[in-house]
């Protein structure tokens, strides 16, 4: 049998419930990092003609207009601020929304690491006093209801307190979609918390700090994927009286390994399409992938929209 077998063939879409949330106020001005490439310039087209992000293109000025005229776009009316380099690329997006001048920052043609040191650096007036934790957004196909993943992109092995600001991240991102009381379950491999298995033990510490410090939210934990997301396993294993189990709005996960392996089984396998967005920064940060569809960037970019009036 292929492996190949095992993945879906259907193309995620962007639910039109999350463009038409992130339309109905001003798109965010977006400062892109090196935009002078040819997906970060599809990203920015698709999502300034969907009204949910005003561009502000920076890198290579030659490159950009070259990608804009491949596309037919005429860019004469948004900012553009020529940059030479990576480096220089990511200092000067990142400066452009520590200064006020943009409300969302986006990752364009560099490496992850350069363009994370210019949110980083101090200098550019990003860095706040909350820890930077990812967020993906998954929705199935034909399906508007999303789940929740933090921290599956940034952080690797992140101590509780980073977990603490993961849950309050995915409770943040849950009610700007919409969810008055999100339910959030902490991933482990037991429903029981037992020594031999110290995420469940880590996940019981944080669901008790959870329910003691954040209002507004059911928590479960420690629950095991099963639980988190079927019904029928619930029934089975006698938990039908756990206000998030079977029916999780969102997870927080142990550590990157575990994170990504959730949310690349639920695109690759389940058609799912992931929007993500770093929270924590002074603004909205996008850190888009070469292998991102157009679907998840137009997702991503709506997350943020939403954000930035929230």
């Amino acid at each position: 049998m292929s492996r190949s077998a095992f993945l879906s063939q259907t193309a995620p879409d962007c639910p039109a419930s999350l463009i038409a949330q992130a339309a109905t106020g001003p798109a965010p001005r977006v400062a892109i990092a090196r935009a002078g490439a040819e997906l970060p310039m599809v990203a920015a087209k698709d999502a300034t003609e969907a009204g949910i992000m005003t561009p502000i293109f920076v890198g290579e000025a030659d490159a950009i207009h070259a990608e804009a005229e491949k596309l037919n776009w005429d860019i004469s009316a948004f900012a553009l601020h020529n940059t030479e380099g990576e480096a220089d690329s990511a200092n000067t997006a990142a400066a452009l929304c520590g200064a006020d001048e943009a409300d969302v920052l986006m990752k364009g043609h560099l490496h992850t690491d350069m363009f994370m040191k210019g949110v980083l650096t101090r200098d550019n007036g990003l860095r706040t006093t909350s820890r930077l934790v990812h967020v993906f957004h998954i929705t199935p196909p034909g399906r508007d209801e999303p789940l929740l993943i933090s921290d599956a992109a940034v952080n690797v092995t992140p101590d509780i307190k980073t977990r603490q600001a993961c849950t309050q991240a995915v409770v943040d991102l849950a009610r700007a979609r919409g969810i008055e009381r999100p339910k959030v379950a902490f991933l482990s491999a037991t429903e029981s918390a037992i020594p031999s298995v110290p995420s469940s033990m880590e996940a019981q510490e944080l669901c008790n700090w959870a329910k003691s410090e954040i209002d507004g939210a059911e928590f479960s934990g420690p629950l095991a994927m099963d639980l988190i997301l079927s019904q029928d396993a619930v029934a089975t294993k006698g938990l039908t009286n756990d206000p998030v189990a079977g029916q999780a709005d969102c997870i927080v996960v142990p550590d990157i390994v575990s994170g990504n392996a959730i949310f690349k089984s639920l695109v690759y396998m389940g058609g799912g399409c992931a929007g993500g967005v770093v929270m924590g920064a002074k603004v909205p940060v996008l850190l888009t992938s070469r292998a991102d569809p157009p679907a998840a960037r137009m997702a991503s970019a709506a997350l943020a929209a939403i954000l930035t009036r929230n």
